[in-house]
């Protein structure tokens, strides 16, 4: 396994990063515990959740993945070993069973913070992360950004990070992050941190795939200058980019098709004709799918660990396996020549 630094200041995380949001809602209690029990096996330390797991994001299930993992790490002697990272969701309508209001003022921050610490049954996370921006800005498969001037939102930026210092001196907290975030939301925090000598975030989990390159535009730079690591999520968009689709191997219960009306992002003929063509590339080196996605997002200067999610443990391992596979030149320049005429396809 390959570790790599969080941040400036952060831990070593494995260069693949157990994602959970399948526990709960594609995946029982018990089933999550062996995911957990064979990743750490395998070399993997890190470990990401959120409040609002599992998904799709129902009253029902909120909170489960957190669950899961607390009854997994109860009672454990290592727990100093594993880097747990969790996130409090924003301003959202999806989101409005899990408090109200939602936002990031103290007083939410400390409320979703302890009931997250409950659920998980630990004293700390090692990263906390603001789940999506409370503003109106382009995240969630929105390609551009259009201003609102009606909108009510106040930069509120520094207040979290004042928040984010005592959470931090409080020693429940020991770094935190971003996600969903764009270029001017992270530099604008960089920024203040800076200014007033605050925490600065040492992360931003943002999508990022053969399928969604939009991180290259602007953050890629930023985290390579400022010292932020990206933590890609959905590298396989919601298995695509395993080939199973193309090839008639899903199955009722994958992912796609067990929630039709969800991350239509996946769904376009673009995304389709584009993953055809990266499976080509894949065959022709003897490669799967699935590994050549992954390990093309591995070896990302700006990434520092890979989100990988499953719901099998067959899944698991070959995702798990992707941190020995690096790509030739021959790989990267045809994925290039894909990219160029099918730039993005998947925002």
């Amino acid at each position: 396994m390959i570790y790599n630094k969080l941040g400036q200041n952060g831990p070593e995380v494995s260069v693949i990063c157990l994602g959970t949001m399948t526990f709960g809602e594609q995946n029982t209690e018990a089933e999550a515990h062996q995911q957990l029990d064979y990743a750490l096996a395998n070399g993997v330390n890190f470990i990401d959740t959120a409040e609002l797991y599992s998904t799709p994001a129902r009253a029902e299930t909120q909170g489960s993945t957190e669950r899961y993992i607390g009854s997994w790490l109860a009672g454990r002697s290592d727990r100093a070993d594993m880097v747990i990272a969790t996130k409090i969701a924003g301003d959202r309508p999806f989101a409005n069973h899990i408090r109200q209001p939602l936002g990031f003022n103290r007083n939410q921050l400390e409320e979703a913070l302890e009931a997250s610490l409950g659920r998980l049954k630990t004293n700390y996370v090692d990263l906390y992360q603001l789940h999506w921006p409370n503003r109106n800005t382009n995240f969630f498969s929105q390609r551009g950004f259009k201003y609102d001037p009606d909108e009510r939102w106040e930069d509120d930026f520094l207040d979290v990070l004042e928040s984010m210092q005592d959470i931090i001196n409080s020693g429940r907290v020991l770094h935190w992050g971003l996600s969903n975030e764009t270029p001017w939301g992270l530099m604008r925090v960089l920024h203040l941190a800076d200014k007033h000598g605050l925490p600065r975030p040492v992360s931003i989990q943002n999508p990022y795939s053969l399928v969604n390159r939009t991180f290259e535009i602007g953050l890629a730079e930023i985290c390579m200058r400022e010292g932020v690591s990206c933590l890609p999520y959905s590298p396989l968009a919601f298995g695509r980019l395993s080939g199973k689709y193309l090839k008639g191997q899903d199955k009722p219960e994958s992912r796609l098709n067990k929630f039709p009306g969800q991350w239509t992002r996946y769904n376009g003929d673009n995304t389709k004709e584009a993953i055809a063509r990266y499976l080509a590339i894949a065959e022709k080196h003897d490669l799967s799918l699935t590994q050549m996605a992954l390990a093309f997002v591995n070896d990302q200067a700006f990434v520092s660990s890979n989100i990988i999610g499953a719901t099998t443990l067959e899944q698991l391992q070959e995702n798990i396996a992707s941190a020995e596979v690096h790509l030739s030149r021959a790989v990267l320049s045809e994925i290039e020549r894909v990219h160029n005429a099918i730039p993005d396809p998947a925002p």
